[in-house]
Order: C-alpha cells, then sequence, then structure tokens
C-alpha cells in the first residue's frame, strides 16, 4: 500500500502548506503564480526537500516555464529525486501513473488546448492500463464548477476516463471544485488547495492506494 498526500494549485505559496506523512507526493499543477523560472527553481527547491520517497509532479496553466522552455533546459534544473510528467508517465512500485498539463482553452494561458479534437490528441496518449492519471484540469461536470455555475472540465478527457481502469483521477484548476468524488467505480479528487483569492484554505489529501489483486 502507498500513503499518497495529493496537493495541487500552490501558485508559490507551497511553503505555507502543513503537510501530512506519507510515501508519495503529488501536485496536479501550478506550482507557481506567473510562470517564471525564478518561481519553479523556489518550487522545486521546497519539493526536493519534502520527507517523502517519491514526490511527483505536473505542470499547469500558470507554469509557462515549462512551456515555453527547452526540454534540455527543464531537465537540467529538475533534481533527481522529482518525477517530472508532461504527457508521459511512471510506474513506481506497480502503480502505473501517467500525467499531463493539459487543460481547455482559457484566455491563452499555458498548456491550453482547444476543446474536441486537439485535446483529445494528448488524451488518446494515457495507456490503458493507467492506476493513476494526473491532469490538472478536471474532467467535464465532476469537480469542476466554476463560482459561475459553469462546468469547466473537459468533455473528451471525461471520455476518456469513463469505463476505463483507472482507479485515481487527480486534479486542481478549478479552485472551488476542491474535493473528491466516487463515480463508476473511479475516485476523482480536486486537490486544489486555494481558493479563489489565493488563500490557502484547503487541506492535502491523503490517500491510502492498494493495487486490487
Amino acid at each position: 500500500m502507498l500513503n499518497l498526500v495529493l496537493i495541487s494549485d500552490t501558485h508559490g505559496l507551497h511553503d505555507q502548506l502543513d503537510l501530512p506523512s506519507g510515501d508519495m507526493i503529488l501536485h496536479a499543477g501550478d506550482v507557481s503564480s506567473h510562470g517564471t523560472e525564478k518561481e519553479v527553481k523556489d518550487f522545486l527547491e521546497w519539493f526536493e526537500g519534502l520527507d517523502y520517497q517519491h514526490k511527483i509532479f505536473i505542470a499547469g496553466n500558470h507554469d509557462f516555464f515549462f512551456e515555453n522552455s527547452a526540454k534540455e533546459k527543464i531537465t537540467s534544473i529538475i533534481p533527481p529525486s522529482i518525477t517530472y510528467l508532461n504527457d508521459s508517465g511512471i510506474t513506481i512500485e506497480g502503480v502505473k501513473i501517467w500525467g499531463s498539463p493539459i487543460s481547455p482553452w482559457f484566455f491563452d494561458w499555458a498548456f491550453n488546448r482547444q476543446r474536441g479534437t486537439e485535446i483529445k490528441k494528448h488524451w488518446d496518449l494515457i495507456p490503458e492500463d493507467t492506476d493513476i492519471l494526473m491532469t490538472h484540469g478536471p474532467v467535464h461536470g465532476i469537480l469542476d464548477k466554476t463560482k459561475t455555475g459553469v462546468d469547466a472540465g473537459c468533455e473528451e478527457l471525461l471520455k476518456k476516463i469513463d469505463g476505463s481502469n483507472i482507479k485515481l483521477h487527480l486534479s486542481g484548476h478549478i479552485h472551488e471544485g476542491y474535493g473528491e468524488r466516487v463515480v463508476n467505480g473511479i475516485r476523482y479528487i480536486n486537490a486544489s488547495v486555494l481558493d479563489l483569492q489565493y488563500r490557502q484554505v484547503n487541506n492535502p489529501v491523503v490517500l491510502p492506494f492498494t493495487l486490487k489483486k
């Protein structure tokens, strides 16, 4: 069993978090506020120092550094103890984890893609045997409702996940959507720790995770 600690949308305020113990910490994006290299390096220094055996993160729509920088540049600043996923995956203790920073188009932020065919290309990359899926944005209709009552999540992502073998979908992006739901046997968690005013009001989510034999 892996004791997971799930967070998202720290926006540079990571040092305000009171983190519980666990085996693995997963961050679902928006590690920075303005997407600068300085902000990213500050986050990585903090993340590297955390007392978890496994540390995994994806970027989000604020994290322009990760979209605009060359792969070699990104790789050069990420410590060996940290795993950065960008439409890629890793297997840890038999658990297959896939991560993507992509979210539906919203005022030309980082990693935005148009709904429909364009964004579907990214979801088609998700392996069928994925156990834990990390995407910055939520699926449509689950933990994605904005303050104006709009379901802002991705329809194509919901189609990909619903009925799949995925056990856990971790997201953030929509701060108001913080929470947890189980739909058709799949556990959905929006782990945004900040509210709309960028106040740290939500707790990290702690989740024991075991692959059922």
